[in-house]
Formats: structure tokens, sequence, C-alpha cells
């Protein structure tokens, strides 16, 4: 009955609510969605930790992709910086590479904003060097030389970048 009388509210079906066209023709829009990990490169997983399956993307690509394409729309990515396993050993959400077998539910490509305890980034338009430079300054302080380590081995860490 609220929806039915209600001009300022709309219910609509979710082919329409999540169609990126419809999304991107909203100027400004914002986008907020979570993540289970991230990796150097950008690759978001919000569905699955390895073979793990956690979640489901929901409309998450749809509200990525549509904010991305709005014109001044933001796209947020937000996670801790860390998480505990059972025997409360911590360990980075932000990672060199995804885990073998985890779900990319977002592309490097159309990851825009990531938000941690530790900071916002932005990684649209950046270089594979940008990306990890950026990455690793808002992960846990603990995990940084480490993700430095790490992205030398692949080669996406070059010795102007900052420590």
């Amino acid at each position: 009955d609220f929806l039915d009388e209600t001009r300022m509210c709309l219910a609509a079906p979710v082919s329409y609510v999540n169609d990126i066209r419809t999304i991107a023709s909203i100027d400004n829009f914002m986008s907020i969605n979570n993540a289970v990990d991230i990796d150097l490169y950008g690759q978001v997983s919000s569905e699955t930790s390895g073979i793990r399956h956690i979640s489901g993307a929901g409309g998450q690509q749809d509200f990525v992709l549509g904010a991305y394409l709005s014109k001044g729309g933001k796209s947020f990515i937000c996670l801790s910086s860390t998480h505990a396993d059972k025997d409360g050993t911590l360990h980075s959400r932000i990672r060199p590479t995804l885990q073998n077998g985890s779900v990319v539910t977002d592309t490097r490509v159309t990851t825009m904003y990531v938000v941690t305890e530790y900071g916002c980034v932005c990684l649209k338009g950046l270089t594979v060097w940008e990306r990890a430079e950026k990455l690793i300054s808002i992960a846990h302080p603990d995990f940084r030389e480490e993700l430095i380590r790490e992205a030398e081995k692949q080669k996406i860490w070059y010795p102007h970048n900052r420590r």
C-alpha cells in the first residue's frame, strides 16, 4: 500500500533496476559494494575465496559498470584490509593474486575506488604498477612489505615506486 500510494517510490523489475543502461543514465550514480579479496591488479572477488563459495554476485557487476559509465558516477569496493582465520591468524585481503579458483566478480579495468580502513584509492585508468602501488598503500601496514616483494616478483613494482 505504501509503494502504491507514494509517488516518490518506484517498484520495478530487476531487468530494469539492474540494467547498466538504466544505472548509467543517472548522473553522479554511486555504487558501494563489498569484496572478499582484491589482487594487486585490481581484480575483485566478492563471491568466493579460492574454491570456497561465500556469496552470489547479485547485481554487483551491474552497479559497478553502471556507475563507471554514469556521468560523474563513482563505484566503491569496500573491504577490511585483513581477516582472521579460525585459529586467529591474520591474512591480508589485498593479495598478490587472487587465490587459485577464486571467481572474478569485477574486472580490473572497471574497478574504480577501493576503500579499506587505511584509505581510499582510485584505480580508474591506472597502469598495472600504479594499481599495485595504490593498493599496497591501503593494505594493512603489517603486510605492505610482503606485498611489495610479491609485486617485484611479478614485475609490477619498480624502483621508482615508493616504499
